[in-house]
Parts: structure tokens; sequence; C-alpha cells
């Protein structure tokens, strides 16, 4: 039976899975289970060198080196400590990435396209693991600066697990599970190890049974079957997409998941379901936790946040907003979307203000 093929993010990360994506993660669990176990004191030099290897292996030299060049420069602006000269360089490092010339360069690097697009993918989302130990470092006082030295860059930018596709872990809470040395019991890894493939598994087959059955995509690219469909059917058809986009992330954030559990870490949070959701801010708090720690810690905070006057929450909200629609490529559809998920998260705060008021909670 054929599959929807209109899927590309399923349909390229399965794909790169198959080749070689999981043949290198297996690697990264033996090199991390071997070290945790003989030497755990360098553990995390020991998935630095193999972070560095993998990248070297699947991205080629020049790959490498634009990821290293990346860490260099926001490392180097970082030494100024300040944060608004971390931000510009970071949004400069990520408008890199758009500029044809550029891309067409790194386009001859490779023989054909999916790689090109994996170089893409890895070097977005290494831009944000940059900014979050760029800020970290700028946020902390010289005494803790060993701790902040461009090893630990390292270390955190080529931590392969999370290498090309996230989840995101803020430096602060990657730095200080990786330094904590505790009791490590093959057994219990083991049963870990089972349990999490058993249920990644799961998820990956539901994935495949609705990629060959539903052909939701398929019927999105088309306007004639939108057109024709009633209201209630197009309701169907949004909901199905939504919950095939939850099921894919279990699994292309669960995989990574287990093996940050397996180093000893914790993982954020994997997508909570969205039939159980019924606002946006749940939404954006519940699916991508990680994403969501890194704007509200790097971005909704310093900006002000909740705490701040109407307006400066309305500023703050929106800079979050407008971020994540310039980091996922700023294409026009992107800033619409932005912009409706800000207007749906700033009505449902203020409806909760306005509940709020004793007067109202009286009448009511």
């Amino acid at each position: 039976m054929s599959q929807d093929p209109m899927d590309f993010e399923w349909s390229y990360w399965v794909e790169w899975g198959r080749e070689r994506l999981l043949w290198l993660l297996a690697g990264h669990l033996l090199v991390s289970q071997m070290s945790r176990l003989l030497v755990e004191k360098y553990k995390p030099w020991c998935l630095m060198v193999y972070g560095m290897a993998a990248c070297w292996l699947l991205l080629g030299i020049k790959g490498f080196a634009v990821i290293l060049l990346h860490a260099a420069i926001s490392f180097a602006v970082a030494q100024f400590q300040l944060s608004l000269l971390t931000w510009l360089c970071s949004l400069i490092l990520l408008a890199t990435l758009r500029i044809p010339a550029v891309e067409e360069t790194k386009r001859k690097w490779y023989d054909t396209e999916n790689e090109y697009y994996l170089l893409l993918f890895t070097v977005s989302v290494r831009c944000l693991f940059c900014t979050s130990f760029s800020l970290e470092y700028c946020w902390h006082a010289p005494a803790h600066k060993s701790s902040h030295s461009f090893p630990w860059m390292l270390a955190y930018v080529f931590y392969y697990p999370t290498f090309h596709n996230g989840p995101l872990v803020n430096f602060d809470e990657f730095s200080k599970q990786m330094r904590r040395q505790e009791a490590f019991s093959v057994k219990t890894n083991f049963s870990i190890l089972i349990v999490g493939i058993i249920r990644i598994f799961f998820w990956w087959c539901l994935a495949e049974l609705m990629i060959h059955l539903m052909y939701i995509h398929a019927l999105y690219s088309s306007a004639l079957p939108l057109e024709s469909a009633s209201y209630w059917a197009l309701g169907g058809l949004a909901l199905a997409q939504v919950l095939f986009f939850y099921v894919k992330y279990l699994v292309l954030y669960g995989v990574p998941g287990l093996l940050l559990q397996m180093d000893g870490l914790k993982p954020p949070a994997l997508p909570c379901c969205v039939s159980l959701m019924h606002s946006f801010t749940k939404m954006w708090r519940s699916f991508d936790v990680g994403l969501h720690r890194f704007l509200v810690r790097y971005i909704y905070v310093p900006m002000g946040g909740s705490q701040s006057s109407l307006l400066g929450t309305l500023l703050s909200t929106a800079l979050t907003f407008a971020f994540v629609s310039y980091w996922h490529g700023g294409q026009s559809y992107l800033w619409y979307w932005g912009a409706l998920n800000w207007l749906g998260v700033i009505v449902e705060n203020g409806t909760k203000r306005i509940l709020s008021i004793s007067l109202i909670q009286n009448l009511i």
C-alpha cells in the first residue's frame, strides 16, 4: 500500500533515520554507557568528541566547520556580556542561512538536496543552542565563568541526541545535569531502554498507519476536495492533521528524549495530546516544552513578561512570537501564523484578567 508522500518532515527524518541517524544514535548510546560505567568524570568530553565525529561524518568537513564557526562567533560576542549584542549576533547568524548566494554555495558542497537540508536544519537548531549558552554566559558572574568555558559550549552544541532536530534543552539545565554524578545501574538503564523502545515503536507504527491510510496532507495539497467538503469535514481534516503532527513528534522527540534519559539527563516532557487542549496558551506550554522554556527564559521574562504593564506584556508576547516565526523561516505564512497565535494568547489572557475582577466574579 502506497503512503501519503506530502508530509515532507516525516518522510525526510524516517529516510535519514533508516540510512544513518539511528546507527549514529546507537553509537552515542554505546559511548555514553561505557563512559558512565568507566570514566563518569569525563563523560561530557567523551560525548563531545563523539558528537563532533558524527557531525563530520554526516555533514562533511565544511558542514562541521560552519557549526564550529557559529559557536566560535557566538562565544566571542558573549565575551562583551551584553545580552542585546548576543541577540543581534544570533539574528545575524540566522539571517545568513537565507542569503541566496550562501545557500547556493552550501548546496554545491553536497551531492543531494537532502544533505543540504540536513545542514540547514542542524545549523538552525544549533543557533538556538549557541544563543542559550551565550546568554547564560552574559548573566553569570566572573566567578562562575569556568563552568561556561568554550569546551563546555562545544560539549553542549555537539551533544548528539539533540543535534539535528532537538528537542531544545537550555544550557543551564544541561550543564547542571551533565555535571551531576550519580549511581549508575546497567540493569535499571536497560529496563528504561527496552520500555522506551517499545513505546516509540508503537508511536512509529501509529504514525505510519496514519500516513498509509488517511492521506491528510495529500487532501490539503489540492483545492478541489477542500472546496467541495462540508465545514464538518474540514474540521475533521484539521483535527486529523494536528493529531498526526502530535504522533509524529512523539517519535521525533521520543528518540532523543530516551537517549537523554540514558545519559542521566531529564528530557523536556513529550508533547501533550492536542485533543486534551482547549487554549492557545496551554498548546504553547505543553507541545514543545523545550522551545517554550527557551522563549520564556530568554525573551518573554527579560522583556518584562506578565509582571510588566499591559503594553509591556503585549510587546514581550509579540516579540516572542515574532522570533518563533523568524526562526522557522520567516515566510509570509509564518508571520500570519505567529500573529494569529499571538492574538489567541492575548485574547485568552485578557479574558482571564477580566474574569478575575471581583465585580465580574460576583455577577457570575
